[in-house]
């Protein structure tokens, strides 16, 4: 894995898992004020996860550091080609959801896709179908982002403590294989 794949699968995965969480504990404690952060951050990293998967599909996928099982490597080639889609869907979902609601969207407050308000501050949805699908599927597939998520660490770990292979290591910089 070459430095350059190595600061974009870390970069993306730590921004994810970020907006992930923050997202579960902000819808699920009603903490509204964090809308604007994780959209906001979600905006930001929404081109480096675009140049991940455009990275990710011009240079292929690293090869295995060992031999596996047939089920083992369409597991993981399932399981990395649903990230990069989830990658890409969750922020669109999320852009679809808040734009369509009329709440708008932007970077810590300049205004990418305006707001829609009534003359009280409510906002007004543009389009009340394109809000039910943007919330029903951002909802959803982050959920399935996080199972996902977790079966990518659990494939990490396994490669790393029961096969003792190099693969943690090579997603870390440590050693070229």
């Amino acid at each position: 894995m070459g430095f350059v794949s190595i600061i974009l699968h870390w970069t993306v995965a730590l921004g994810v898992i970020a907006l992930t969480t923050v997202g579960l504990y902000m819808t699920l404690n009603e903490v509204w004020p964090l809308y604007i952060y994780h959209k906001s951050f979600a905006v930001l990293l929404f081109p480096i996860i675009l140049l991940r998967v455009i990275w990710r599909l011009k240079h292929g996928w690293p090869a295995p550091v060992g031999h596996y099982s047939l089920i083992e490597q369409r597991l993981a080639k399932m399981t990395h080609w649903l990230l990069l889609i989830l990658m890409l869907l969750m922020p669109i979902s999320g852009m679809i959801y808040s734009g369509a609601s009329g709440h708008g969207f932007g970077v810590f407050g300049f205004e990418l896709f305006p707001h829609q308000l009534s003359e009280a501050g409510e906002a007004i949805a543009y389009s009340e179908s394109w809000r039910n699908f943007g919330q029903t599927a951002h909802h959803y597939l982050g959920y399935l982002m996080i199972a996902i998520i977790f079966l990518h660490l659990l494939g990490a770990l396994k490669h790393h403590l029961i096969d003792k292979d190099e693969t943690l290591n090579r997603m870390l910089g440590r050693k070229k294989t």
